[in-house]
This record gives structure tokens, sequence and C-alpha cells, in this order.
């Protein structure tokens, strides 16, 4: 009885036109879930817009404090957006990295504007876990890639010697010379690392760039005497970097 109540075996071809029905639904769901992301990825994208053109007035000699009151109303904004993220990777566990890539460029972008931000603030670099807690990640759940911050880092020491020969314009002679130690200390700590990563890799290239060209304002700021006395390059720590 058992053997005449048993269905027959589906035949190959249905066999595989199951298989392709099951791969279009995995498809369909996947494609919904990355429209999704990329929806918030956007919003990320508009306020990261707002933030930078608000933190481009410093490059104007506008007060700092003037210019992070109006930019600190929009963290709130990214730390929202950044937990609706995290909403949506919880409906595919172990999944991060397969769409990671529809959020990353704008993570980086953030990063770059909240080092900035901070630097600005404090004179110190922003640390990943500082990025962490200002977004409200969690590690174990949605945390930031290290490659992402790191990235994120690079692009903030682009913003570095445009705002130096800004600040020297408007009678900050000193400026060159914090600066000049921050991406030195920066520059150091990046050698340590064992760059695999050819993007990353470019990216710190890039910071070397940023070094020497905060060096020439601030020798030649330094040749015009209008540096502080007793001003040399043993204080910045500068070994000749390459």
């Amino acid at each position: 009885m058992a053997d005449l109540e048993a269905k027959p075996p589906l035949s190959p071809s249905s066999t595989l036109e199951k298989q392709f029905e099951d791969f279009r639904h995995h498809l369909e769901e996947s494609e919904s879930l990355r429209e999704r992301i990329r929806a918030v990825a956007r919003e990320i994208e508009s306020v990261t817009r707002l933030i930078y053109s608000c933190l481009l007035l410093v490059h104007q000699s506008r007060p700092i404090p003037e210019v992070l009151e109006k930019v600190k109303a929009q963290i709130s904004k990214l730390k929202e957006l950044f937990h609706r993220l995290a909403g949506i990777l919880r409906e595919c566990p172990g999944q991060y990295y397969r769409y990671h890539g529809d959020w990353r460029s704008e993570t980086q972008t953030v990063v770059s504007l909240l080092g900035f931000m901070h630097w600005l603030e404090t004179g110190n670099l922003l640390m990943h876990t500082q990025v962490e807690e200002r977004l409200g990640l969690k590690t174990s759940e949605f945390g930031l890639d290290i490659e992402d911050y790191l990235i994120g880092i690079c692009f903030m020491s682009n913003e570095l010697p445009r705002y130096v020969v800004n600040q020297v314009t408007a009678g900050d002679y000193d400026c060159p010379r914090k600066v000049l130690k921050f991406l030195t200390d920066l520059h150091a700590a990046f050698r340590m690392l064992n760059l695999r990563n050819d993007l990353l890799r470019k990216k710190f290239d890039g910071m070397k760039y940023d070094l020497r060209r905060v060096e020439e304002v601030y020798y030649d700021v330094k040749i015009r005497g209008l540096t502080a006395n007793g001003d040399s390059t043993r204080d910045l720590g500068i070994q000749g970097q390459s």
C-alpha cells in the first residue's frame, strides 16, 4: 500500500524547472533586499552631502564651533539611517559582506567627515570604536568594517592641505606645524600595516602627497620667519618620509 501511495519521482524536466523556480524566488528576494539597502544608502549620501557643504565653511575661516554646531545636528540622522540598515541586514543573518558593497562608499565618506569634525574639535584622530559609538553600530551584529574605516581616514587627510593653506592665508601661522605633526604620526601608524588591499594602498599613497603638501607649506612659513621660535622638524617627529 505504501508503494502504491508514494508519489512518482519527478522527471528530469520537472526537476530542472523546480530548481530554476527556486532560483527565481531567491534572486527576487535578494534584489528586493538590495533595493531597500540602496534606498537607505542614498539617504546617507544625501546627509553626507549636507554635512560636507557645511564643513566647507571652515575653509573660509568661519569659527569652528559655529560650523560644528550646524553639522552635529545631522549626526543623529546618520545614526538612525545606519540603525535602519542594521535592521534590514538582520533579515538575512550572515550575509553582511554579500551586500556590503551597497553602502560601503557611503560609509567611507561618513568616516571621513566624522574624522575631520573630530580633528577640528580636538586635534586628534577619531578612533574606530568612537565611530561605531557615534553611529550606534554593534560589532557583533552590524559593525564598521576596518578597511572602510581606514579608507575613510585617508579621505579625511585629503582635506588637511587645503585647510592649512586657508588658515595660513587667514594669518594662523602655527596651523601647518599642528597639521604636520598630526599627519606625520598618522602616516607612521599606517606604515605599520601590511596593505594588501589595492584600493587602500592607493588611498594611503594619497596620504603621502597630503603630508608632502603640508610640509611644503610649513617650510615656506618657517623660511619666512613666521613660525614660533624654537620650532623645528625634530619637534614634529619628521624622519624623512618616503
